[in-house]
Formats: structure tokens, sequence, C-alpha cells
């Protein structure tokens, strides 16, 4: 499989320093910057993925009817807090 490079990324002299500061044994800037740019790649699939989930549990709770209020939940909410000021004596 061939390589491809990705764009140049021009930085402040700060960062780059920040950078080559930030270097572990034997690692280099070009290896910094793949790791980064596949662990956002990563967290990006990761959010996408758990948004697509909470849609799609969001529609099957609207079609099922089987979700609980807003207003419902913040009544409990406000029950609980209550009840633990009464607690704490506060």
């Amino acid at each position: 499989m061939k390589t491809a490079s990705i764009p140049t990324v021009r930085v402040e002299p700060a960062l780059r320093q920040e950078m080559e500061r930030s270097l572990q044994a034997g690692e280099t800037l070009a290896s910094l910057v793949e790791t980064a740019v596949r662990k956002e790649i990563a967290a990006r699939k990761a959010q996408a993925g758990f948004v697509s989930r909470g849609l799609v549990a969001i529609e099957k709770t609207v079609r099922e009817g089987s979700g609980i209020s807003a207003d419902a939940v913040l009544a409990r909410l406000e029950k609980r807090l209550d009840a633990a000021r009464r607690g704490h004596g506060a």
C-alpha cells in the first residue's frame, strides 16, 4: 500500500517548541502528529456513534410512549435535592 501525506500545518514557534519538548524517546514530530490525528478520528467516531445511538433511543421512546416527561424528572430531582438538604442540615 502506498502512503499519503497530510497537509503541512503552520504553527506558532511556541507550539512547535512545546511539541518538541513533549516528544518521548525515539518519537518524531511526524509520529506525534500521526498519533494525535488517529486519536482525534477515533474520538470523533465514538462521539458520532454515541449521538446516533442516542437519537435512535429517543425515537424509540417517542414511538413507544415510554419516556418520562422533563417535568416529572425535574420534580423527582427537586425532591431528592430537598431531602439531601434536610438530611445535611443545609
